[in-house]
């Protein structure tokens, strides 16, 4: 079984992420993914609570979910499941197949924020 892992970082230096990237690229073993994001307001912005939602029922499924059925489970409107979903996939953070179906690729998923006062 893949077993796939995310960890979503929040910060301005995108140099450190690109080296980091670099290393793990030529790493003999998977050492997992990463999703940065620049600003709090950019993480919170993309990825709401209703977002959340539907990447831990997708990720607890462990299949894959038609957005109709995803959005009975979850009690919201289609039309807005599926605009949600559009915006996780462009993300990474949700696979869709040739049918339309989404699923969760990860197994884990860790967000790593630090906030400090300002030097």
């Amino acid at each position: 079984m893949n077993t796939r892992c995310l960890t979503i970082t929040l910060g301005p230096d995108w140099r450190s992420a690109l080296r980091k990237a670099g290393r793990a690229a030529t790493a003999t073993t998977y050492q997992g993914e990463t999703l940065k994001f620049e600003t709090p307001g950019a993480f919170f912005g993309h990825l709401t609570e209703r977002r959340w939602a539907i990447v831990q029922a997708l990720q607890q499924d462990g299949g894959t979910v038609g957005v109709r059925e995803l959005s009975r489970r979850l009690g919201r409107d289609v039309k807005r499941v599926h605009e949600d979903a559009t915006e996780l996939v462009a993300l990474g953070l949700v696979e869709r197949n040739e049918a339309g179906a989404l699923r969760c690729p990860f197994v884990d998923i860790h967000v790593d924020m630090h906030m400090a006062a300002a030097a």
